[in-house]
């Protein structure tokens, strides 16, 4: 088995090393004869050190000069060798329980990818209400949050990849995706929910319940215009960090 991590990255100086160092840990914790993995850091244009950073931490770095979360995804995987793809946020820590998870699935040979739900630290109660809804959406609908989403890597070059005409919910997009591409072969996609991904609560710290309240019914009012504007979607591309 020849596993992939990659990690998008868009001025991540502050998180990206805590996030390699969860990577290391959980994938050295997991080691076995041939198991394979590498580490690609998908620098987004970034104007601090994320790049330096990640490759003094010994991440391979791929540069994509376009700022779009799913461009950023696409771009280290084009440049990926494995036959699975774990694509994981830069806020976001994995840990050894989760990837021993991860890894008995890709053995089961049942499944063309999953996702998993999340825990979120810190998060303001109002965020914690909307992570819940989230893990029951997630969960009933079989949809991957974005800040982990793990498939095989035939499955993802047949499909597409990340639709480059979302800026945001593109994971949610490559999920319906890969569900249809395993159910013509008796696969299944999943969702984790033993070992969650620990995620980053800062959005929320960034931005006011109003503004998220804001971008969340422009994006229910209008979702096909609003998902393929990056101006309509700051809390996403403005850069607040």
């Amino acid at each position: 088995m020849y596993l992939s991590i990659i990690i998008p990255a868009f001025n991540e100086a502050r998180l990206i090393l805590q996030c390699l160092d969860s990577v290391s840990k959980s994938l050295a914790a997991n080691q076995r004869p041939g198991f394979k993995y590498e580490i690609i850091v998908v620098d987004n244009n970034s104007t601090d050190d994320t790049a330096k950073l990640a490759r003094n931490a010994g991440a391979r770095v791929v540069f994509e000069p376009i700022n779009q979360i799913g461009r950023a995804r696409n771009a280290g995987a084009a440049s990926a060798g494995g036959d699975w793809f774990l694509f994981v946020d830069a806020d976001s820590l994995l840990n050894q329980d989760m990837i021993a998870d991860i890894l008995k699935m890709i053995d089961s040979g049942r499944y063309v990818g999953c996702g998993s739900v999340m825990r979120m630290p810190d998060s303001p109660w109002w965020g914690t209400l909307i992570l819940k809804v989230w893990t029951v959406i997630s969960v009933t609908f079989r949809w991957a949050s974005g800040a982990l989403v793990v498939c095989r890597a035939d499955a993802f070059r047949d499909v597409g990849g990340f639709n480059q005409d979302l800026y945001a919910a593109d994971e949610i997009d490559l999920s319906r995706l890969l569900k249809q591409w395993g159910r013509k072969r008796r696969l299944k996609f999943t969702i984790l929910k033993r070992f969650p991904l620990v995620t980053s609560a800062r959005k929320l710290r960034l931005y006011s319940g109003r503004e998220m309240a804001s971008q969340f019914f422009q994006v229910l009012l209008s979702p096909r215009k609003s998902l393929q504007n990056k101006k309509k979607l700051p809390v996403w591309y403005d850069g607040r960090r």
